[in-house]
C-alpha cells in the first residue's frame, strides 16, 4: 500500500456490500465507522421489501438468511442474504453483514462492516472494523479496537502517521485476506488484500497486499517465495 490515501480502492471492493454509499466521498476507509449506525437506518428504510425483512426495529434480514434462535441480534443491523448466523453470535448493533457470510459460535462483532463472502466462524471479536469480500478469520482471531492507554489510534506507515480522530478502531482487512487461528490485530491494523497471516500472530500497523506474514518480524512478497 504505497499511498495509503488509496486504502479503499486498493483493498476493498466495495461492489461487494449493501453499504456502499457509505463510502463515497471519504479519503480514508476509516471514516466511514461513525457513520455506520444512521446510515444503517437509511439504507433499511429504502430496502425492497420484496427482498428483506424487518424482523425487529431496525433489523433487516435479506433472502434464505439462516439465525440460530441462539444467537443475539442488536439493532440497528442489516443481514443479506443467504448468511448464516449460528448459535452464540453475538451482533452488539451497528453491523451490516453481506451476502453469503458465516457468523459462528461465540463471535461478537460491533460497529463493523462486512463485505460479501466472508467467513468469521469461531471465536472471534470485531469491534469497530471493516472486513473486506471475501476475508477469513481463523478461531479465536480478535481484532481489538481500544488501545491500553485510551488514546486516539493513530496509523504509522514508515515513515507517515496519520491522526483518526478516533478512540476505538480496529482493523481493515483487504478482499480475500486470511488471518490465522488465534491470531490478535492490533487497533488500527490495516492488511490489504490476498494476504495471508499465519497463526499465533500479533499484526499490527500496515501490512501490504499480496504478502506472507510468518510473524511480526517475518513479511515476505508472495512472488518472491
Amino acid at each position: 500500500m504505497r499511498d495509503i490515501e488509496k486504502v479503499i480502492n486498493d483493498i476493498l471492493d466495495i461492489d461487494k456490500t449493501i453499504a456502499s454509499s457509505l463510502f463515497n466521498n471519504v479519503d480514508y476507509a476509516w471514516e466511514v465507522l461513525p457513520k455506520i449506525k444512521d446510515n444503517i437506518i437509511a439504507i433499511g428504510k429504502s430496502l425492497d421489501k420484496d427482498k428483506y425483512t424487518e424482523i425487529s426495529d431496525n433489523i433487516w434480514i435479506g433472502n434464505n438468511v439462516k439465525i440460530d434462535k441462539l444467537a443475539t441480534i442488536i439493532s440497528p443491523c442489516i443481514i443479506d442474504d443467504d448468511t448464516e448466523i449460528r448459535p452464540g453470535a453475538y451482533l452488539r448493533g451497528n453491523v451490516i453483514i453481506g451476502k453469503k457470510c458465516v457468523i459462528g459460535n461465540s463471535v461478537e462483532i460491533k460497529n463493523s462492516i462486512i463485505f460479501d463472502c466472508s467467513q468469521i466462524p469461531h471465536y472471534n471479536y470485531v469491534g469497530d472494523s471493516i472486513l473486506g469480500y471475501h476475508s477469513h478469520l481463523g478461531a479465536g482471531v480478535i481484532l481489538s479496537n481500544l488501545k491500553n492507554d485510551k488514546s486516539n489510534i493513530i496509523i504509522r506507515n514508515k515513515n507517515v502517521n496519520i491522526e483518526t480522530n478516533l478512540r476505538k478502531m480496529g482493523a481493515i482487512i483487504g478482499n480475500n485476506t486470511d488471518i490465522g487461528c488465534n491470531s490478535v490485530v492490533f487497533p488500527g491494523a490495516i492488511i490489504g488484500s490476498n494476504t495471508n497471516i499465519y497463526p499465533l500472530t500479533r499484526v499490527r500497523g500496515v501490512i501490504d497486499s499480496n504478502c506472507i506474514v510468518k510473524d511480526e518480524n517475518r513479511i515476505i512478497e508472495k512472488e518472491n517465495r
